[in-house]
């Protein structure tokens, strides 16, 4: 029954940590466009700051890889932890559009340590044939941050204005550090030997991306991601602006659409015990395309009703639930020496996709369903594409 406890209890804070990005960027999103006015700003500068925040959370991931490996999991998550919460505070106190920009990208240098950590810690401690189910569970966790973060930053936006979002984020990331500090033990005590050399680093990345079943499944499930981050960029502004929602039932339709990737998440679970990660993979790919397509028809119709758009779009979030567990599991498999690497690269491979298509929807300036469709779509397509050739990769 302890190591039941046990189990619940390490899920619980690898989940917490992982979840500063959703709770970073959901807790902000109802508040976009009052962050546009109280700075004198755009509303493409403004989606910039989410944007930047997925920029630095792809390109901190990189370094934190190899620096786990070397030094362990523990040290670079709590300075990881610290960064966050230090530059969560100073975000709460920003005079202009500008600094927020800068902020928001060295506020995910920091929340980045946590993904990285946690992914690792899974392939550290669990065999290969359980990592996709401990992935599910995971997102279990993750995604109690999408269903609450908007519904919670609504509220603080309502009672007390934009910036209390911010000195909430100062919170979780104080408390988060302290449950780190007590109750998470080190699961990798570091390779003394491991160079961190940039000849060396690079060449630990560039094996790794020469791993067909590495690169494609990590491929897919970042284009997957991409979709998503178009979704998250864009939808403040198509469902509060143009289909004329309050910001408060914004946040629970976001949290419905989270809800959905915990539910096939947990379905996931399940049909794992049956069918393999591939085979999952291959299902939700599909499932996914589909949706983005029948999203883009009722953008390109310009179906008048906002149910018209959001039922496809629920669809293709909660595929998600079932692409990111199993395009993570195949990638991390047989990674067992560079797990902190593998898991940095994947990360920052996704989250690199997930910064092209919000500076997409930032660039075109979109306030409307179509062109957030247009992105939605091709992300759909393009997953299927790569699953496809994964699957001919594993059967060779």
């Amino acid at each position: 029954m302890a190591s039941v406890a046990k189990r619940v209890e390490l899920v619980v804070i690898l989940g917490a940590i992982s979840a500063f990005a959703p709770l970073a960027t959901d807790m902000y999103l109802p508040a976009l466009p009052n962050v546009r006015d109280a700075l004198h700003a755009s509303a493409s500068q403004v989606q910039d700051t989410v944007a930047t925040f997925f920029l630095g959370f792809a390109a901190g991931q990189l370094l934190y890889g190899p620096i786990t490996d070397r030094f362990g999991r523990k040290p670079p998550l709590y300075w990881g932890i610290g960064l966050f919460t230090i530059t969560s505070a100073l975000c709460a106190a920003v005079p202009s559009v500008d600094a927020m920009i800068v902020l928001r990208c060295i506020e995910a240098l920091g929340a980045c340590a946590g993904v990285v950590v946690s992914r690792a810690m899974v392939r550290d401690l669990f065999p290969p044939s359980e990592i996709a189910r401990i992935f599910s569970t995971l997102m279990l966790v993750v995604i109690l941050a999408p269903i609450l973060a908007p519904l919670i930053g609504s509220y603080l936006l309502l009672w007390f204005g934009w910036r209390s979002i911010f000195w909430a984020l100062t919170a979780a990331g104080a408390i988060s550090l302290v449950a780190v500090a007590t109750r998470l033990r080190e699961s990798h005590p570091g390779d003394p030997g491991r160079s961190l050399a940039i000849l060396e680093v690079l060449r630990v990345y560039a094996g790794l991306l020469r791993r067909p079943r590495y690169i494609l499944s990590v491929s897919a499930g970042a284009l997957a991601f991409a979709g998503m981050f178009a979704y998250i960029a864009g939808s403040p502004f198509v469902f509060i602006e143009w289909f004329g929602l309050a910001p408060q039932r914004y946040s629970w339709l976001f949290a419905v659409n989270a809800a959905g990737i915990m539910a096939v998440s947990q379905v996931n679970r399940a049909l794992l015990r049956r069918w393999g990660p591939a085979r999952l993979l291959r299902i939700a790919g599909g499932v996914q395309a589909v949706a983005g397509l029948a999203l883009l028809a009722a953008a390109a119709l310009r179906a008048d009703s906002m149910l018209a758009f959001a039922a496809p779009l629920f669809v293709f979030v909660a595929t998600i639930g079932a692409i990111g567990p199993n395009a993570s599991a195949i990638a991390m498999a047989e990674e067992e020496r560079n797990a902190g690497a593998a898991s940095a690269l994947l990360g920052a491979i996704q989250f690199a996709a997930g910064t092209a298509s919000a500076l997409t929807v930032g660039a075109l300036h979109a306030v409307t369903p179509l062109p957030i469709a247009a992105i939605v779509a091709a992300c759909g397509i393009g997953t299927v594409l790569l699953v496809r050739q994964l699957r001919i990769g594993l059967r060779n």
